[in-house]
């Protein structure tokens, strides 16, 4: 139903939601969703929970993950994520767009934008994709500073600290980072680009009880697991960051090329979602119902023939 009718929405904020979904045991699946289209799909398929990842807001914007956005234009993401899905939220947060004070800025603009978590990582900027090369980190006790500021700004809002220490300082070096934050108020832990089974095992058991979180990206430097190899490996979230991006725009490039190729769209339709689906999806019709004054559409029965 509409997210505009009182009733429809939820009675406990999106972090308390989020919460009681890594806290209730097993793992939770947080597939990423760019935009309020993937975001209703990915409830459909019967997710719980959502990701938002920096590097799929920025592709879709057409620049490069590199902390380039700002806060403001996050929020325009998480809002439609939000309102469309009404799932909880994990918000890629980067390195807090600052110090301190922006970090504290950033959670109270996320969770009044609806998002139910937010991860901070300890690189400095200009920050990658934890699965690059030559990354820098920021003093451990700077990105605890700013775990604090986070856990202090938030209302309900659940806080992961990311830690990207193991290519240069060694498993001992984060999990060392990784205690600090959790110190800091961190509720969980997100140790990026672990590249072997091997890896994630040990980190694992050297913060028992620990909520982790694993990221199940493609073309990067993790094999492929499974969400149950990832909990039987003692996780507790996993992600699938820019996974619908890719297919998204892999499809996106195909219709481009047919379209110069074939000079219209009439060998793409079988790929296309139809109109009726794409209603169906949005909830056209139960929007139409609120307002008398809107004719219900009728969905033409096909397109015309030459």
């Amino acid at each position: 139903m509409p997210y505009l009718v009182s009733s429809d929405l939820p009675d406990k904020s999106a972090g308390e939601r989020f919460r009681l979904l890594v806290e209730r045991g097993g793992i939770l699946r947080l597939p990423g969703a760019h935009n309020g289209m993937a975001a209703l799909q990915a409830r459909a398929a019967g997710f719980e929970g959502l990701y938002l990842s920096g590097a799929a807001m920025t592709a879709s914007m057409g620049i490069p993950d590199l902390g380039m956005i700002t806060v403001d234009e996050v929020a325009f993401f998480i809002r439609q994520i939000s309102r469309a899905s009404g799932l909880p939220l994990l918000v890629d947060g980067d390195t807090g767009y600052g110090e301190a004070l922006n970090v504290m800025h950033m959670v109270r603009t996320f969770e009044d934008s609806g998002a139910g978590a937010v991860h901070l990582e300890d690189q400095l900027l200009p920050k990658k994709c934890g699965h690059l090369n030559d990354k820098r980190l920021a003093d451990a006790r700077d990105m605890a500073a700013k775990v604090a500021a986070a856990a202090k700004a938030r209302r309900n809002l659940y806080v992961i600290a990311r830690t990207d220490a193991a290519a240069s300082e060694g498993m001992d070096g984060a999990v060392a980072r990784a205690k600090l934050y959790l110190e800091a108020g961190a509720d969980a832990i997100f140790p990026e680009a672990l590249n072997t089974a091997e890896m994630f095992r040990e980190f694992s058991a050297r913060m028992p009880g620990v909520p982790l979180l694993a990221n199940m990206t493609e073309f990067g430097r993790t094999p492929f697991f499974t969400a149950q190899e990832f909990e039987d490996m003692g996780y507790r979230m996993v992600i699938w960051p820019v996974s619908a991006l890719r297919v998204a725009n892999k499809a996106q490039e195909k219709l481009y090329a047919a379209i110069a190729r074939d000079g219209g769209t009439h060998k793409s339709v079988d790929a296309m979602q139809t109109r009726a689906e794409l209603y169906d999806t949005i909830g056209l019709h139960a929007y139409e119902a609120l307002d008398s004054s809107i004719v219900e559409t009728i969905v033409p029965e096909g397109m015309p023939q030459n």
